[in-house]
């Protein structure tokens, strides 16, 4: 039986090949293992992006953040494909979100503190 792990990796080998269908499975799968799973939600979104499935791909950013509100690339993403759909006042704010993040980030993880 495969991990979350193991199903992750597995679409990404797919996901490499353009096989975005089987990627979309097995990324999935890594989600029904595991509802947190941050990896899977990034990968997944990407891979809905290029199927041209944006609507769905926000969906998932947006599932992602109720998870980890607090993930710089999350917001990233989401902001991503805001511009994408031509919705560039909501893509500046998750932008500006995930700047202020990134930024609280480092300044939690400095050693020089």
């Amino acid at each position: 039986m495969l991990d979350k792990q193991d199903l992750l990796n597995k679409g990404f080998q797919y996901f490499s090949e353009r096989d975005y269908d089987k990627a979309e499975f097995f990324f999935r799968k890594a989600l029904e293992m595991d509802e947190c799973f941050e990896a899977a939600y990034s990968a997944l979104s990407e891979t809905l992006n290029r199927m041209e499935r944006l609507d769905e791909a926000i969906r998932f950013v947006q599932k992602w953040i109720e998870y980890n509100c607090d993930n710089p690339n999350a917001h990233y993403t989401l902001s991503r494909l805001y511009v994408q759909k031509g919705m560039f006042t909501e893509a500046e704010q998750e932008m500006a979100l995930s700047k202020r993040l990134s930024e609280r980030s480092k300044m939690m993880n400095d050693p020089n503190k």
